[in-house]
């Protein structure tokens, strides 16, 4: 059977419904800690100062990252108001774009019906939909990174023309500016150190002239430098703890406590991947085959590569956390659409086939979720959570039989969307059920009790803790005691933003008769049996907030 592109219509038809599935859940789950919390209440906190040159988190001095996911998600604060949505919103409408992106250049690059497979299989990749569905940086980074990959692989192609190839790299130095405005160096290292190695790989060093560096390199600074010279003014303090503490002691040192095994991103891959993780393996291995030797230009090499690249950069930095490798996804899923119109649909089937026994153990896990409880996420909360990741299995597994069934008809197409579908709908039911375990993850519920009984006018501790996600619900800093952790330079700075002592805590909580405090559940008896003066207001498995005793006996309203 003769295989053609899908028709305008389907295209529309398949369009529309993924951007319906995709957007659907952004306000239907309370935003979790750390990292949602964080980059939420960053954001809010800019958006209600009005300081968009130097980011706060709690008030306090934040430096880890550049600026341009917080002036983004501010800028829909001020829009739309603070919300689960709008705190998530970047983070989907670059997932979105990302997937429109390796559909359109796909078919650029491979042709039409390359470049529909390549944005199925895109928008269906576990850590592309988990990922875009999580306010953190790395999705933000990822689409930066693949219209980069876009305007590099456009520009290089073989018979592109003088100005197609200035544009391309234009539009390619173009992305690594936002890039490096929203994570940092990273955002230029990575970039080069594929091309460095394709053209190693390939002994194709006159590629360092077609990339324009000298052109390019002013583009990158005319876009990200002004904010670097406006924060560094306005805190002459940031260079250093940027540049330094924020690359090079992360990339060398554990100081930021994530070091893991060589081997970490090995088995995320493969998880990350599915449903097409056996074409994924296959595709990768194909572009490192001779059938592009007569091109000067290999796009497929270069994608393995910058897989290789990126993954081996991370895996020797002694700071690694999950969603680092996300920049690879789309690249894979170029390889996976240009391999799909390679074979003969029947194996398709077979690859299918193997999804089978994962959606059967994901539905027995899912069973089972109970036995993993304790005392702060609860047996009910895993059992509210348990229909979810079988409603999920069920959507992969129903996914996988009906790809199978269309595969073996050669309806290539169908099958492809099949698997992507349901695929896509698996992850996202597993994502939307995971609320259920919000009482733990989130201070959402915490605040909705807590906010009502506090007035503004008094001060609110945190000792001992601090949790990412309490400040975004109750539209408020908190003053921390004894606890620094991520906020140890800002405090560094003005150390009179927080007390350093219980000590401190307990003789300023003796003097202040409206006050409010909040701890864990271990710090409020340790205090309790001090004999500090304390009246439980909200409390669950993980968080307490009291009131200072003394204010129900003052005559303050």
């Amino acid at each position: 059977m003769i295989h053609r592109p899908p028709s305008r219509r389907t295209i529309l038809a398949l369009v529309v419904a993924f951007a319906v599935v995709w957007f659907a859940n952004l306000d239907a789950r309370k935003l979790i800690k750390p990292d949602e919390g964080r980059y939420a209440e960053i954001a809010r906190e800019m958006a209600v100062t009005g300081n968009w040159v130097t980011p706060r988190l709690n008030g306090i001095k934040y430096f880890e990252k550049p600026p341009l996911q917080y002036w983004i998600t501010a800028g829909a604060y001020r829009l739309f108001g603070p919300d689960e949505w709008t705190a998530r919103l970047w983070s989907a409408l670059a997932g979105a774009l990302c997937v429109l992106l390796v559909w359109r250049v796909g078919g650029r690059l491979f042709g039409a019906e390359a470049g529909a497979y390549a944005g199925l299989v895109a928008g269906s990749m576990l850590w592309m939909v988990a990922n875009g569905h999580l306010n953190t940086l790395d999705m933000g980074l990822t689409l930066w990174f693949t219209l980069g990959l876009a305007g590099f692989l456009w520009g290089q192609r073989d018979g592109a023309s003088l100005t197609q190839r200035l544009n391309g790299m234009m539009l390619a130095w173009s992305a690594i500016a936002l890039a490096v405005l929203t994570k940092g160096l990273v955002g230029l290292v990575l970039p080069a150190g594929a091309i460095a190695l394709y053209m190693l790989a390939t002994r194709d060093f006159r590629l360092l002239g077609r990339l324009y560096p000298v052109v390019g390199g002013i583009v990158v600074l005319a876009i990200a430098a002004p904010w670097f010279i406006a924060v560094s003014i306005e805190n002459p303090e940031f260079a250093r703890f940027f540049f330094i503490h924020e690359h090079f002691e992360r990339f060398l040192t554990t100081v930021h406590r994530r070091h893991e095994p060589w081997w970490y991103f090995g088995p995320l891959l493969l998880a990350g991947t599915l449903p097409w993780t056996a074409l994924a393996i296959q595709a990768f291995a194909a572009a490192f085959r001779s059938d592009e030797i007569a091109q000067r230009f290999r796009p497929r090499l270069f994608l393995a590569l910058w897989c290789v690249f990126v993954v081996l950069f991370f895996s020797i930095s002694k700071s690694k956390l999950p969603s680092y490798i996300l920049p690879v996804f789309p690249a894979l899923a170029w390889l996976v659409g240009e391999r799909l119109t390679r074979f003969r649909t029947g194996t398709l089937a077979w690859h299918a086939l193997l999804l089978l026994p994962v959606a059967g153990a994901a539905g027995w896990l899912g069973l089972r979720l109970e036995k993993y409880a304790n005392a702060r996420t609860t047996v009910e909360m895993y059992a509210a959570f348990e229909p979810w990741i079988l409603a999920a299995a069920v959507a992969m597994f129903v996914g996988a039989v009906i790809t199978m069934v269309r595969a073996r008809q050669d309806r290539r197409l169908a099958a492809v969307t099949a698997l992507s579908a349901g695929g896509l709908l698996a992850w996202q039911l597993a994502i939307t059920g995971h609320d259920a375990l919000a009482p733990s993850f989130s201070a959402a519920e915490f605040a909705a009790t807590a906010r009502p009984q506090l007035r503004a006018d008094c001060p609110l501790y945190s000792v001992g803790t601090y949790d990412q996600t309490l400040p975004f619900y109750l539209g408020r800093t908190l003053t921390l005691v004894a606890f620094a952790d991520e906020m140890a330079f800002g405090l560094e700075q003005e150390p009179q933003l927080a007390l350093p002592t219980i000590e401190a805590f307990t003789e300023a909580w003796r003097t202040q008769p409206c006050s409010y405090a909040f701890m864990e559940p271990e710090t409020e008896a340790a205090l309790t049996a001090a004999g500090l003066a304390m009246t439980v207001i909200a409390r669950d498995t993980r968080r307490v907030l009291v009131r200072n005793a003394a204010l129900e006996q003052s005559n303050v309203p």
